[in-house]
């Protein structure tokens, strides 16, 4: 078995495991990391451990010194713009902060995109956003399903995309995992609600006919209701 291998199954999961536990807070800061007894834990090699733990080191969840082994760091020096520090976050105790944090951050940077794309959207942007609209309204009935999530993520990377504005591209991955987390924790609803289609149609048409305040308004509602609606749905699984 080649678990050494970065992205084998036993490397993932170990990864998964590690990065989560460090995350939910079962391995405190300060907590020191022995790597062969995280192989002897888990059944990997020990250089699966050892790459393992190098991811976590890129994320910002331990610190690797020679002589003093691994240790775990503090939520501060997380990478909490990484996908996989977001997806652990809304997995665990942390996931009403998370939530509410990465609104917050949607609400600053989607209506800005918005309203920059109305000027800067290339026609295959354009084209791409009217195809995303027209894919979540055919699935809005399954809404929490596969072929709503691909298109909600299609037209939200797009979207930071078409603004022009490489730093806000590159937050693409950030609100895809909002989306995935919403999907994945059962905070999205099996009908979507239909005023939030219509709006991701209104802001399509809206960057498409170049009108830039009715797209940051537009984007304003949606990153709203989505807000409110994980709120109810994280209280009511409470």
């Amino acid at each position: 078995m080649t678990d050494a291998l970065h992205g084998s199954p036993v490397h993932d999961a170990l990864v998964e495991r590690l990065g989560s536990a460090i995350v939910h807070g079962e391995h405190p800061a300060g907590t020191r990391l022995v790597t062969g007894d995280l192989a002897d834990q888990s059944g990997a090699s020990r250089s699966a451990a050892r790459e393992a733990v190098r991811v976590l080191e890129s994320l910002g969840l331990v610190e690797v010194r020679r002589k003093a082994g691994v240790r775990v760091l503090p939520p501060e020096n997380w990478s909490v713009y990484a996908p996989e520090v977001i997806g652990w976050r809304l997995s665990g105790p942390e996931r009403a902060r998370q939530l509410a944090e990465l609104s917050q951050l949607r609400s600053a940077v989607e209506p800005l995109a918005a309203r920059l794309a109305a000027g800067d959207a290339t026609p295959p942007q354009r084209r791409i956003l009217m195809d995303a609209v027209t894919e979540m309204a055919r699935t809005e009935h399954d809404a929490n399903g596969p072929d709503y999530l691909g298109a909600d993520m299609l037209f939200h990377k797009t979207l930071l995309e078409a603004s022009g504005n490489a730093m806000l591209a590159a937050l693409a991955d950030v609100v895809g995992a909002v989306l995935v987390g919403r999907t994945a924790h059962d905070l999205m609803p099996h009908d979507a609600n239909p005023d939030a289609v219509r709006w991701h149609h209104d802001v399509a048409f809206a960057i498409v006919s170049g009108r830039a305040d009715d797209a940051a308004a537009g984007m304003r509602r949606i990153v709203s209701e989505a807000d409110d609606a994980m709120q109810r749905a994280h209280g009511a699984r409470s």
